[in-house]
């Protein structure tokens, strides 16, 4: 398993046109595209910081998994993710040494990448999102 770098943060927010306002109009940040993904039923904006990316995450269902996070835990960061060379390698690797995943194959994320999530309890409570996606 070779983990390159973080390749984003993830942040549940209510509202992502105010939380835009924030990132961007306060902190001079600026938002690459806006993204829906139906299969997770979020709304993702995208804010590159160096090498890596602030990902704001809006629901677009009240029974979708943003939604749920916020209503049980407020607002704010919901996960982190690092970039892999090779997402099936990773997961393999993972699984041999008898890691909980969330998802054992991956799916498709937001901004083309390919995805997997470690479940918590595996990495002393953050929810830890494995991501492979093309070098921009």
């Amino acid at each position: 398993m070779k983990v390159t770098r973080v390749d984003h943060i993830g942040i549940a927010v209510p509202n992502l046109e105010e939380a835009l306002k924030f990132y961007e109009g306060v902190l001079g940040l600026k938002c690459t595209g806006i993204e829906e993904v139906a299969e997770q039923k979020v709304k993702v904006a995208f804010l590159p910081v160096g090498d890596s990316e602030i990902e704001l995450l809006e629901s677009t269902d009240p029974e979708g998994p943003i939604a749920k996070f916020i209503a049980s835990r407020g607002p704010g960061i919901q996960h982190i993710a690092l970039r892999v060379e090779n997402i099936e390698e990773t997961l393999g690797e993972l699984k041999e040494k008898g890691i909980r995943l969330i998802d054992e194959k991956p799916r498709y994320g937001a901004g083309g990448a390919q995805i997997a999530f470690v479940h918590p309890k595996a990495t002393t409570g953050v929810l830890l999102e494995i991501s492979q996606r093309e070098e921009k």
